[in-house]
């Protein structure tokens, strides 16, 4: 089959572990990715994966959560906890539950088999662009750090400076939902939006814990939020002037 002009490389390009132990599945992801110019190595189980993160770090994993010798949540948070790169879970559990845990526990993205591959492809580099890996690295460096009201926020290190000195290292999950924020302030945004996924389930409430969470560094009074602000029926807004350095 011929690949029309959408399918040149991508010019944000990559490594990605594929852990996945569904042989066909892995050929399918791998050969999705390297159609768009990234490279990917293959593990068909979490320990194969485990001893090879060490030796060569991958800009993202690509992780299943039904494998023969791990849980897929507990590899999920140890990648997150240990390695500087990406995590994109790639399931058939559909449930809210494994959602919200894989997304808490470092996930930076969620989809649900079966999956069509240029998707696939197109939240691989969603993820990488939100991590500053490849041709926006450039670009990256020179919105490094976003100030608002009392804080600074780091984009690199995922680190929230307030004006007293108090320093804070967010979660991957909380750092995703806070740079759309000062990305976009004073707009609001879906839920779909701040975790940069399409058709969100309506039951899926993993914003809502970010949220929280947010809040409870940023306000006062997070039970009276006047940074983020919640639109009732449409999503939330960030009230706070950014400014870039």
């Amino acid at each position: 089959m011929n690949s029309d002009s959408s399918a040149s490389p991508s010019p944000v390009q990559g490594l990605v572990f594929v852990i996945e132990d569904d042989p066909a599945v892995a050929r399918l992801v791998t050969s999705a990715l390297e159609e768009f110019g990234f490279v990917a190595e293959t593990f068909l189980t979490a320990t194969h994966a485990l001893r090879r993160l060490p030796v060569r770090r991958p800009d993202l994993c690509i992780v299943d959560l039904g494998l023969p010798d791990l849980d897929g949540i507990e590899l999920v948070r140890q990648i997150a906890s240990t390695y500087s790169c990406g995590v994109l879970i790639l399931t058939a559990r559909g449930h809210t539950v494994d959602r919200v845990m894989g997304l808490e526990l470092g996930g930076d993205d969620y989809m649900v088999k079966p999956f069509e591959p240029r998707e696939l492809v197109a939240r691989v580099r969603s993820v990488l662009r939100r991590r500053g890996v490849g041709a926006t690295a450039s670009a990256g460096h020179s919105r490094k750090n976003a100030r608002f009201e009392e804080w600074v926020f780091d984009c690199t290190a995922n680190t929230l400076r307030s004006a007293e000195g108090g320093e804070h290292v967010l979660g991957l999950a909380e750092a995703q939902v806070l740079r759309a924020f000062i990305e976009r302030p004073n707009q609001i945004l879906t839920r779909e939006q701040l975790l940069g996924q399409h058709d969100l389930s309506p039951l899926d409430r993993s914003i809502d814990v970010r949220i929280s969470r947010l809040r409870r560094r940023l306000e006062a009074d997070p039970q009276n939020p006047k940074i983020i602000k919640t639109v009732y029926g449409a999503g939330y807004m960030f009230a706070a002037h950014v400014s870039w350095s």
